[in-house]
């Protein structure tokens, strides 16, 4: 999702950008991306790769979540180092957070305290890439590797199949499938009073570029957000207000919801001088034309 709406956004034609898919580079074969970064030698490297998934795909498969992205992000990381990519911005998850850090989250607040046992293995590897650049960086004065914190992130190219899609997709998929089958009524997992910042992919890739253009002023770790949130609650009412769907929820008070509050702070982000434009409702509107288009092709 990041990727494609890096390479949608305007700054993207002052460019040559590189985007090799899956089948022209596998990112799990260090080899690989070592002879196709010492190959092309690019100016900069974005790496916003990996495995991801909401709630029930990070509990159903840790070992994966854990394993594929702590591989790629080594390979990706090491392989730039290797060919001296002089620029890198490693794009890590605001799961990187204690689960019980104060709200708003701050970047300093990272490795002090425990992770949210429902994401912890995909957290682990995104604090493994981080520190990663940190120490590249350390060690060579020719290598700036630096690292951004986007919180929850949803947009076209997004992933929409049920059980490996995250919050926002998940619930525009459910709200679409009960207006087509009429259905009056929409399950929510938990109570639906748990907090998510969720940015639309479009603003994120704005904000990436404008990294990209003013890397040397961007600070080493920097989060990327709202600096405001909405409640599970009053996603899916915005989803309704979207689809056009005038049924009623339930709760389901049994199943697992994450982190109470997961609320990044943006004041590193607002002394930069960079805020996202795109509004909750024009970007759920936004995101739903493309799940349409999407269903119809």
């Amino acid at each position: 999702m990041v990727g494609r709406n890096l390479q949608d956004h305007a700054a993207a034609t002052k460019f040559r950008i590189l985007a090799p898919n899956r089948a022209e580079l596998d990112l799990g074969d260090g080899a690989a991306v070592a002879a196709f970064l010492h190959l092309h030698k690019p100016d900069i490297v974005i790496h916003a790769a990996g495995k991801v998934g909401g709630i029930q795909a990070n509990m159903a498969a840790p070992v994966d979540f854990l394993e594929q992205n702590t591989m790629i992000g080594r390979n990706v990381i090491m392989a730039a180092r290797g060919a001296g990519v002089p620029r890198l911005i490693n794009l890590a998850s605001s799961c990187m957070y204690p689960a019980q850090g104060q709200n708003p989250l701050r970047e300093e607040s990272i490795l002090t305290g425990a992770l949210e046992p429902t994401n912890e293995g995909y957290a682990l590897a995104k604090i493994f890439a981080m520190r990663l650049c940190e120490y590249i960086s350390r060690e060579s004065a020719a290598l700036s590797y630096k690292t951004l914190i986007p919180c929850n992130l949803y947009g076209p190219h997004d992933t929409f199949a049920p059980g490996a899609s995250h919050l926002l997709p998940a619930i525009i998929t459910k709200v679409h499938a009960a207006k087509m089958a009429g259905q009056s009524h929409v399950e929510i997992w938990g109570d639906g009073t748990a907090r998510r910042e969720f940015m639309y992919a479009a603003d994120a890739a704005d904000g990436i570029w404008q990294a990209v253009a003013r890397f040397d002023d961007l600070p080493a770790l920097m989060n990327l957000g709202l600096g405001a949130d909405h409640s599970v609650n009053e996603y899916y009412q915005a989803a309704a207000r979207a689809i056009g769907w005038q049924g009623h929820f339930t709760h389901d008070l049994t199943k697992p919801v994450g982190m109470k509050q997961k609320l990044v702070d943006v004041s590193r982000q607002s002394g930069w001088g960079w805020a996202p434009s795109t509004s909750l409702d024009e970007g759920i509107r936004k995101t739903y034309r493309f799940y349409l288009e999407q269903e119809q092709s």
